[in-house]
């Protein structure tokens, strides 16, 4: 075993910027003699205000410093870049090289997650490998609301009654200290812990301490923030997805898949396949207004509905999106919504579908990628009576018809035509090997239209697609 290290203060290559005026060092006692091992001159003891205007310096840096990094975390919007934040501000503040962060709320609704920096996977791996209750944020994660304490490692390798499978990490892993503060606010109790790791054994002084945890106190409330929206977020997501189609049916002569995604705040886009008499299918996309809950149980109550009438008049896509019309206007009077509805019979390769105020769905085969142009009509609910005519399309085999609401145009956040151009040129440029897979198709046409991802498209729209290749 290691012979023990004296631990040392942290902050070799400090990042808060040390004021540019020092204390001056106490002079001696009057009538004392220096002492004879010393070298120093005497020094006079400095003028009356040189010490006020050293700590006033002080403590303008100090502020200064708080600021810039509270204000570098407040810009944050979501909660990981706001964990990495924290890391990088923390690891300024003690003097650290590395360290982690694990969000795990103490009332047990998530979300749950484990940020590392200057640490991978794998290092975060080993360290889930050691016993909770020993690892160096160990007992934070078991405190409540309002829990101060801090957990400071300042010689893991020389520290008695360490677990042996904490020291065996660190030493895989390269660090011999580590200091810990609990994520807690008074309102929303434990959020986790921040821990920092040093390569050699050593600790944070008093001042330090101070400024690292006046900084965590607001990076907790920050965090906690971020926590309750994105559980909203989560909550949002799952009402939508439960309102949607679980699964796709199997109707003989057509292949169906469906992408979806929920915007941030909640939106009311819905897409809908449903098996109808007579061997046909009734596909459907739209849109309703507005975001957030009231728009996601709207869009339900609609989908709802549309599928009744489809079942009842559905060869008559006009009369279905009439219908829909006036249940609207009924029903939700301070709401508009566009939406197309198709009706297909599969075995004749035949489409009729009518649109209000909808984008028109595209056609994509071997000689031919286009639009299915419906006839310009207003979206329903804003005119006193809606009715526009119907189109019919006849599909050749192999062709697949791609049906989609705004929010994939809008996240391009280009104008419209630009953006009909680009998801024209993705649908053209769909390869031949993968025409045969309307999934494939329409994750291709994803991957062109929106290349960052519908993730971190900087957009609130929702995005659907719903493809259909007849045989």
């Amino acid at each position: 075993m290691n012979a023990p290290h004296p631990p040392k203060v942290a902050g070799i290559d400090p990042a808060v910027p040390t004021p540019a005026h020092t204390v001056a060092p106490t002079p001696p006692a009057p009538g004392a003699a220096p002492s004879p091992d010393s070298a120093l001159p005497v020094t006079s003891a400095p003028a009356p205000g040189t010490l006020l205007q050293d700590r006033l310096a002080a403590w303008v840096s100090d502020l200064t410093t708080l600021h810039e990094l509270t204000e570098r975390l407040s810009r944050t919007n979501a909660l990981e870049p706001a964990l990495e934040e924290l890391l990088r501000a923390g690891s300024a503040l003690v003097g650290a090289r590395r360290g982690l962060v694990v969000l795990e709320p103490g009332d047990g609704l998530g979300p749950r997650t484990t940020i590392g920096l200057g640490l991978g996977r794998a290092d975060l791996g080993h360290m889930e490998t050691v016993p909770p209750g020993s690892l160096p944020y160990g007992t934070l994660l078991d405190q409540g609301p309002g829990a101060g304490a801090e957990i400071v490692h300042a010689d893991l390798l020389a520290e008695d009654g360490l677990d042996p499978r904490h020291r065996e990490v660190a030493a895989r892993l390269g660090y011999a200290a580590s200091y810990a503060l609990p994520l807690s606010t008074e309102s929303a109790g434990r959020l986790g812990a921040a821990v920092w790791l040093y390569d050699e054994p050593a600790e944070p002084d008093e001042h330090r301490r101070h400024l690292v945890g006046l900084y965590v106190r607001h990076a907790a409330e920050h965090l906690a923030r971020l926590v309750e929206v994105e559980r909203t977020r989560a909550s949002m997501t799952t009402i939508t997805e439960e309102l949607l189609p679980s699964r796709l049916p199997r109707v003989a002569g057509v292949q169906l898949a469906a992408r979806h995604r929920t915007g941030p705040r909640g939106g009311g886009d819905w897409y809908d396949a449903l098996p109808l008499p007579d061997a046909a299918l009734g596909l459907s996309v739209g849109s309703v207004t507005g975001s957030g809950p009231s728009a996601v149980a709207a869009m339900g109550r609609l989908r709802a509905s549309l599928r009744a009438y489809a079942v009842m008049e559905g060869e008559d896509p006009v009369a279905v999106l009439s219908d829909l019309e006036l249940l609207l206007r009924l029903t939700e009077p301070a709401r508009s919504a566009t939406a197309l509805f198709a009706y297909c019979e599969p075995v004749l390769r035949k489409i009729t579908l009518a649109g209000a105020g909808h984008s028109p769905p595209l056609l994509i085969g071997e000689r031919r990628t286009e639009f299915a142009e419906t006839s310009v009509s207003a979206p329903l609910g804003m005119l006193a009576c809606w009715e526009a005519p119907s189109v019919e399309i006849q599909a050749e085999a192999g062709e697949t018809l791609l049906l989609y609401t705004d929010g994939l145009l809008h996240r391009t956040g280009d104008p419209m035509d630009r953006a009909f151009a680009r998801l024209h040129a993705a649908a053209a440029s769909v390869p031949r090997t993968l025409r045969r897979d309307p999934g494939a198709v329409a994750d291709h046409v994803l991957r062109t239209v929106l290349p960052d991802g519908m993730d971190t498209a900087d957009s609130g729209e929702d995005v659907v697609l719903l493809a259909a290749r007849f045989d």
